[in-house]
């Protein structure tokens, strides 16, 4: 069997065993004749198997079967395919991929949007992240001429609206001037001039959780000082449906709902990325609390209409 044809199935395997949460081989078999891969020909108990097993090695995904529940098969590490992990984006990239590439006469009707990897950066990041050696870049900021040279050790790895970003943690030592302090950075990939792996060594803190380091962040900014707080918006018109089909933040709730708009509460740090973001959707939201949040959006409105009226 082919390679691409192993992978359209490893995918199809898990696609179908996360949806139905729970389930049988025989309904797997059922499911597996209704598709077109099977061409009619049933899944060998072997077959699936091997798949089974080649899953856990190559995705890091485990499928198990409850013996006590009528010998079910289920994802015993569900967590690892939540929204933003890596495996969910790589079996969301191949089923993609695997639907295109039987769809090439089609190709020049199908446009995707690409998501750079800055002249290998990504590749040479991943291999500092693996070897825990510390990277050295030439970095310029927006607004200005001169980049810096920094040089830090590579935490983690962010992909935010088809941007990279990377986490780099910072030591400095304690001066007579300034104390001992540990801190972090996060640099986009597209204002990198230059990256170069050092032979320094680090050890991550074991105590470390990049999703945790995020998970009050609409995007990645983190070290501005904004605190996280409860968030209401109010969504008009279709933005309401837009938003219960693609939350903006995993805290993201629904509260109420009106003859044309619904309430969504969050909890997370009001940063300007997400600021932006709710300036962005003109009229359709509005923002209900904090007040210091509503004014702000409020403000921002308001200096962006007066340079429409400006000579």
């Amino acid at each position: 069997m082919k390679t691409a044809t192993k992978f359209k199935e490893y995918i199809w395997l898990v696609d179908t065993i996360h949806k139905a949460g729970m389930i049988t081989f025989a309904e797997i078999q059922e499911k597996w004749l209704r598709s077109d891969m099977s061409e009619g020909v049933e899944l060998a108990r072997s077959t699936f198997n091997r798949h089974k097993d080649a899953i856990q090695d190559m995705f890091g995904i485990y499928i198990e079967c409850d013996r006590q529940n009528g010998y079910k098969y289920y994802i015993g590490n569900d967590e690892v395919l939540r929204d933003d992990s890596v495996q969910n984006w790589i079996l969301s990239t191949l089923s993609v991929n695997n639907v295109i590439s039987e769809s090439l006469s089609l190709q020049n009707r199908i446009l995707l949007q690409s998501v750079p990897a800055e002249d290998g950066y990504l590749g040479m990041v991943i291999d500092a992240m693996k070897k825990s050696v510390r990277i050295a870049v030439d970095y310029r900021k927006y607004g200005t001429d001169s980049p810096n040279h920094l040089n830090f050790e590579p935490y983690c790895l962010k992909l935010f609206k088809q941007r990279w970003y990377i986490l780099g943690h910072f030591h400095r030592d304690a001066t007579e001037e300034k104390p001992e302090a540990d801190y972090f950075g996060v640099f986009s990939f597209d204002r990198i001039l230059n990256m170069e792996l050092t032979d320094v060594k680090f050890r991550i803190d074991p105590d470390f959780d990049a999703q945790e380091y995020f998970n009050e962040c609409y995007g990645v900014l983190v070290g501005d000082d904004t605190r996280p707080e409860r968030i209401v918006i109010r969504a008009y018109g279709y933005e309401r449906f837009y938003l219960r089909d693609l939350p903006i933040h995993k805290s993201q709730y629904e509260i109420g709902r009106g003859e044309n708009f619904a309430d969504f509460e969050f909890y997370l740090r009001p940063t300007i990325d997400f600021s932006g973001h709710l300036l962005s959707r003109g009229n359709l939201i509005k923002v209900l609390q904090p007040q210091w949040l509503a004014d702000e959006i409020h403000d921002m409105h308001q200096e962006a209409a007066a340079m429409y009226e400006a000579e």
